[in-house]
């Protein structure tokens, strides 16, 4: 997983950046890294007004080298996935001032994680998708029903490289449109350790 990170002093220096002609918005991020039209990476946003930094998926448009002498710096012109849609309006309305968020405190990165679960008690499994996660919690989203808030939910992974799927436990603490949130509950050092080491192998992916 590639992570391009986007810092801007101010909305002025965001809004220089953003790319409102793009379907789902996208941004100009500085790097020297070489990329190519229709690689998909990360974009991990920080600007004063947003709660915290706001991971992206997002696919390159164009790639420029930098021209010292017309003081051009090096970038890539990334779109935002049709997928972060409401990510990207709520990162627009958070630095416009139109909603107040409460500060995470771990930012959640973007991914695509097939998983099963089930709650707590229960040996019906239901396939599903991580399409959040962090060190505090994760977003499941399904076509099957979600659990109800408050309860309490396994759900297995299997780690990039791994043989056997690893049970994580959480409980649903909101229903939206986006799907469940889970807060992970960490009932021994093992479920924090295999949640970091999960990350970890994500973004080395």
């Amino acid at each position: 997983m590639q992570i391009l990170k986007a810092r801007f002093q101010n909305r002025q220096d965001f809004d220089e950046a953003y790319h409102a002609d793009l379907p789902n918005g996208g941004l100009f991020v500085p790097t020297t890294t070489p990329l190519n039209s229709g690689d998909k990476v990360v974009v991990e946003v920080f600007c004063k007004g947003l709660p915290n930094k706001m991971l992206l998926r997002s696919e390159v448009q164009s790639w420029r080298p930098a021209l010292p002498r017309l003081r051009v710096r090096a970038g890539a012109v990334v779109a935002f996935l049709p997928e972060e849609r409401d990510k990207g309006s709520f990162m627009l309305k958070a630095l416009s001032g139109q909603v107040q968020a409460r500060k995470r405190r771990h930012p959640r990165l973007p991914v695509s994680i097939a998983v099963t679960f089930h709650t707590d008690g229960s040996l019906d499994s239901k396939p599903g998708n991580l399409v959040e996660i962090s060190l505090g919690g994760a977003l499941l989203r399904s076509t099957s029903p979600l659990p109800p808030i408050d309860s309490e939910v396994v759900v297995e992974v299997l780690l990039p490289g791994g043989a056997v799927p690893v049970p994580l436990s959480g409980r649903v603490t909101y229903i939206s449109e986006s799907g469940a949130g889970l807060r992970f509950i960490y009932r021994d050092g093992g479920g924090s350790r295999r949640i970091r080491e999960l990350i970890r192998r994500l973004r080395a992916s």
